[in-house]
This record gives structure tokens, sequence and C-alpha cells, in this order.
């Protein structure tokens, strides 16, 4: 008896100190990525180019050319964070401006194509930030779009300082379609009219819980709730209040949903849970046949580009 009651004492002692100690080797592991920022931004660049040939090229171009420019702005929590922006290919007849907003790892880089689609196929200013603890912005860490809308929505006053139009879309992929649908449901200006959101998860617990899964065959708890504890701690926030579908519920701003069906990593199935959670306000779907996760664009570029052509057109008309 003394021998169980040893062992139970032991079990409650140990236990929860194995889930704190994993809470924390989960929360460094997911919010604090290695390498990141400017150590970064080489892959970043040939990643760039791997979903669109010469889109550095073209950027680079437009930076030599001083059509591009760079800008650095106090973040949302004192933090200086960066963004590049460039005025429509036709600036006496921009048709309005867009956000573009990347994704987890990745930077201002990764998503050259859309930037190149907003420019020069849309005839449209963009402005494409990098979200903190991203390629040149600082920060202490990753914080999966939730706090980072808040960075978005400063941005998106930027760019409006500059060009002044009354018609913005904000576009993001992945961690980025996060922030859009996260900034969806907040109090915004009038001037940002609608968005686009391609692979975003419906919520950060949801996707860490997927990760978790997939990476280390592991149940939620309690190493997720441990994690998420100690994000609250350090950051400010918990993986369950970090609601994509929270947010869109208040929406009521046109959204295009984009998800491709052979996505694994963020998985398909928050396609129609976000999707569902938006109440309010005009929505369209797309569903891209055979698309890995952030592979829309590249594996069908035209319908992509047509599919985002037809919803601004119809965002605007409302």
């Amino acid at each position: 008896m003394k021998k169980l009651t040893r062992l139970v004492i032991t079990a409650i002692i140990i236990l929860p100190l194995a889930s704190c100690l994993a809470g924390r080797y989960m929360c460094n592991y997911a919010l604090l990525p290695t390498p990141h920022g400017v150590d970064d931004i080489e892959r970043t660049r040939h990643k760039a180019d791997s979903l669109l040939p010469g889109s550095t090229a073209w950027y680079d171009g437009l930076q030599a050319a001083g059509v591009l420019k760079d800008t650095a702005i106090t973040g949302y929590n004192g933090y200086k964070i960066h963004a590049a922006y460039v005025p429509a290919a036709n600036p006496a007849d921009a048709q309005g401006t867009a956000v573009v907003v990347h994704g987890y790892t990745d930077n201002r880089f990764v998503f050259l194509y859309l930037v190149r689609m907003y420019r020069d196929e849309f005839n449209y200013n963009v402005i494409f930030p990098d979200l903190q603890y991203h390629g040149y912005s600082e920060g202490p860490a990753a914080q999966m779009g939730w706090l980072d809308r808040f960075d978005v929505e400063k941005w998106a006053e930027v760019a409006h300082g500059i060009w002044g139009d009354d018609f913005m879309v904000v576009h993001g992929v992945s961690m980025g379609a996060a922030t859009t649908m996260m900034m969806s449901g907040d109090d915004l200006p009038p001037y940002i009219r609608a968005f686009v959101e391609d692979c975003g998860y419906s919520s950060v617990w949801d996707q860490f819980k997927s990760n978790l899964k997939q990476s280390f065959h592991l149940p939620p708890f309690p190493i997720l709730n441990s994690a998420s504890i100690v994000c609250k701690s350090r950051y400010g926030w918990g993986f369950k209040e970090a609601s994509s579908v929270n947010q869109l519920a208040k929406c009521e701003r046109p959204m295009l949903f984009i998800h491709g069906d052979a996505d694994d990593f963020v998985p398909f199935s928050h396609l129609q849970k976000n999707y569902d959670a938006k109440v309010k306000g005009y929505k369209e779907m797309w569903v891209a046949e055979g698309a890995v996760h952030a592979n829309s664009y590249a594996r069908h570029p035209e319908e992509y580009t047509e599919h985002v052509r037809a919803f601004l057109a119809k965002a605007k008309s409302l």
C-alpha cells in the first residue's frame, strides 16, 4: 500500500511537470521556427521563383527602376515592421489597392505571384508586408495571424495614405489567410471592401492539433493545453482565442475562400468550416483541384486569376 501511495504521489508530481516541459517545447517549436527573418530571405526568394518563374527578377527590376519602395513603421507592440509597396502598372487608371499577406515562415518574397497578379493583371496598387518575426520585420515570435491582424490593419492605413483608394482588398495565403479572416471581424475603415483567403486555418488550436497529430502522433491534451498557457503568458494570447471562425461570424464584407483539395497541412476540412462560419454578407468558394498547401495558383494560375478577378468585380458592385 505504501509503495502504491508513493507511485501515485510521484505520478502527481511528475506528470504535470512533464506536461509543462512538453508545452514549453511545443510553444517554442511552433512559434520560434528557425531559420527566420533576414537569415531566411534567400531561401524564400528561391521559393518565389519556384511558384512563378522570374518573380524575383521582376521584383529586383522594379526596385532598380525606383518603382518599388520599402518602408517601415512601428507595429502594434512597438517592434519595427517592414513592407514593400508598388503602384499599379498604369497609376492613372488604378483599380484599387491590394494588401498581400504571406504565410508561416515565409515573407514578402514568397507570394510575389500575387503581387504581380494584382499589379500587372488587375492594375492595382499593392502593399506586401513582412509579418513580425518574418523577413525584415522585428518581433518576438510568430503570432499566427491573431495579433498580426493589428499590423495588417496599420499597413492598410498606410496604403490608403499613399494612394487614397476607396476599394481595398486584403488577400492572404496560409497563415496570411488566417490573418485576413481574423482581421475581417474587426471594426475596419470603409475603404477595406473585400477579402480573399487562400488555405487558411479555422483556428490556431485546430491547426496545431493537426500538426501535433501529423508530426508527433500525439493527442492535443495535455501538451497543446500547456503550450497555449505558455503562449498566453509570453505573448498575451491563447490558441483557442486565435480563431478565424469566431471572427468570420462578425464579417459582413465580401470574401472569397480558396483551398486545394489535396491540402494535408491545413486540412481541406477547414475550408468548409471557415465558409460556414461567415453568415453575413456575400461569399464565394473555389476548390482548387489537386492542389496541395499554398499551391492553388501554381497549379491553376489562369483559373486562380479569373476567380479572383470575377470576385473583385462582384465585390465592387455590392
